[in-house]
């Protein structure tokens, strides 16, 4: 390879020069697909950058770019600013206008770029407060909004293309690619300063680890590209050689993915949890010897284990099991789907035992933003795979547990510090060591396990620890049970709040020939429904010790959602505003309690 990346542009370039991809970024407007080649990409990339120098824009300026799904301007920003050595302060769409402006102020964001009406209306408002921010451009046309093609007209003129190879030869290693401000469950955001070095050496060192297929592999996208995770997968891709394709919307993946065909994607586990109960549903509705077939090769996938370890008998059920029926999922999913990314949360170790048990590889891994963010990942090759934990550590990169238990690392891919935030940067960053706030162990062959939260780890009255984090991934094995999350801290025991998976519980008394009510209320308010989540939660407490058991529920009658900001756009659950929305059902757990 003649080009060696060191700057995040420097993928593109590098794509071209190795395999010129016809359909290298893909987007779907208005039911059509349009690609952009290679070629394609680097001349747009390069017109930004004239039209950007046009605008005045100069290095260390920051872009901020917003958009509810992953598209090809979106990248095409992305380079296009990175390329002049100032910063793409990348923003959740789902987040309130109030953090918008927070973000614009703090970042001194001088232009903003959002995909559609909805995104703007919020960016609108929350511009009124932010001085700085000269104008607001869209991606979809937009009345009363400037749209992102006058800057492709700005930008045509190429005079002004030996000011832009300049700006780029500035651009070191170590300049400043991006601040990531994360979305906290607590507290006003963060902003997480990545260095160009920081992310092209985590994509170098995650690079071995990907089956990838330089050149002809084909991803699907649909996890907020804002976020550290997915972007990062996604110069992957670029450098990989590897064409990429962005689901519509997450209500459209199930369609998409089928029309994409991909090898490879990006998920967080709750997705997973979502397709594979949705699986299951199917699966109950079925019938006679084809729901006792269908069950039969679950119960196969779920005692899976990688290699072989299962012997040759079990091989063989499985070979049968993927031929009869785990071959229908992969068709659901498009059929070429054989790697399953997976990050950003605790996997359940079933999940990941039952897809790569049809075929389709869960390589979970784990990081942080200010990690750019692997740590470590599975991978199947060369014995690397162990389900129940986040893999070996990726080269380059050194882990330790402290005293405490608490994960530590250091390396090329650590921040360069949150964004003027020095007190906070000195409370995560000891010497060359980061602190992750995780708390984890290795086994005896070096792979990382993850036990909890530092800070979410919480004391009973009793003196006894608890991480809430354990219990609630095995009570989450339960169909009936759609989001938990495990309390009790200076209790006398740990309780829980749980949202029942309402489909499901319709799907099930259906199938049990009883009627539910029609409101969520009426549901959890219903004698059976209690009694079947109390007899899951009496199974899966058997795991536990006797003071880790959750003693106590309550079922809460809404969904827990990013947009009702309950959950985070990467879909974990935010504990202190769900407890704070839900504080009488918290006192009635507590209520006269007791451990007897």
């Amino acid at each position: 390879m003649s080009l060696q990346a060191t700057r995040l542009f420097d993928f593109p370039y590098i794509q071209l020069e190795q395999f010129n991809l016809p359909k290298a970024y893909n987007t779907k407007y208005n039911g059509e697909w349009v690609s952009t080649s290679s070629k394609e990409f680097i001349e747009k990339i390069n017109t930004i950058s004239r039209a950007l120098l046009r605008l005045g824009v100069k290095p260390n300026d920051k872009i901020a770019v917003i958009s509810s799904s992953n598209r090809t301007e979106w990248n095409v920003m992305d380079h296009g600013v990175l390329q002049l050595g100032a910063q793409n302060i990348p923003m959740y769409p789902t987040i309130t206008s109030e953090e918008y402006a927070y973000i614009f102020q703090h970042s001194e964001s001088i232009y903003c770029f959002v995909s559609d009406v909805v995104v703007y209306e919020k960016a609108k408002l929350a511009k009124e407060n932010c001085p700085s921010l000269k104008e607001i451009y869209s991606f979809d046309e937009i009345p009363g909004c400037k749209n992102w093609k006058e800057l492709l007209e700005l930008g045509a003129d190429t005079s002004n293309q030996d000011e832009v190879e300049k700006l780029k030869d500035a651009v070191k290693p170590e300049t400043l690619a991006t601040i990531i401000y994360t979305s906290g469950t607590t507290g006003v955001p963060k902003g997480v300063m990545l260095s160009h070095n920081n992310i092209v050496t985590n994509v170098n060192d995650s690079m071995p680890r990907m089956p990838l297929e330089s050149g002809k592999s084909v991803s699907f996208s649909f996890l907020p590209v804002c976020h550290s995770f997915e972007r990062m997968v996604q110069y992957l891709y670029v450098y990989a050689g590897c064409s990429i394709y962005f689901a519509e919307s997450m209500e459209k993946i199930s369609e998409n993915i089928k029309e994409v065909k991909p090898d490879i994607m990006s998920a967080v586990p709750r997705l997973l949890e979502k397709v594979y109960d949705s699986i299951i549903n199917k699966g109950n509705a079925l019938t006679g010897i084809k729901k006792a077939l269908f069950f039969w090769a679950v119960g196969i996938g779920l005692h899976y284990k990688p290699y072989g370890a299962n012997g040759w008998w079990y091989e063989k059920k499985l070979a049968l099991a993927r031929k009869l029926i785990f071959s229908k999922w992969r068709e659901a999913l498009g059929g070429n789907l054989s790697t399953i990314v997976s990050g950003s949360a605790a996997l359940q170790a079933r999940l990941a035992r039952v897809f790569t048990a049809a075929g389709m590889t869960v390589m979970e891994g784990y990081g942080l933003t200010e990690t750019s963010p692997v740590i470590s990942v599975n991978m199947m090759d060369k014995g690397q795979l162990r389900i129940g934990t986040v893999g070996l550590p990726i080269r380059n990169i050194e882990v330790k547990i402290a005293e405490d238990g608490e994960i530590l690392c250091k390396g090329p891919n650590v921040m360069q510090g949150y964004y003027k935030d020095p007190e906070k940067t000195a409370e995560v960053m000891s010497g060359e060591w980061f602190h992750t706030g995780d708390k984890g162990e290795f086994d005896a062959d070096g792979f990382l396990k993850i036990t909890g939260r530092k800070k979410e780890i919480f004391k009973t009255s009793g003196g006894k620890y608890v991480s809430p984090a354990l219990l609630e991934n095995e009570m989450k094995k339960s169909h009936f049970i759609e989001q938990i999350i495990v309390v009790g801290e200076g209790e006398k025991m740990p309780a829980a709040l749980i949202q029942p998976d309402f489909v499901f519980f319709k799907a099930w008394a259906e199938r049990k020939e009883f009627e539910l009510p029609e409101t969520n209320e009426g549901i959890i308010a219903h004698p059976r429904v209690i009694k079947r989540i109390q007899k899951d939660m009496d199974k899966y407490n058997e795991r536990f010790a006797k003071w880790e058991q959750v003693k106590k529920f309550e079922l809460t009658p809404d969904l827990w959602t990013i947009d009702n900001g309950l959950l985070t756009p990467t879909m974990k659950i935010k504990r202190d505003k769900i407890i704070e929305k839900y504080k009488d059902l918290y006192q009635k757990l507590y209520s006269g309690s007791s451990e007897d």
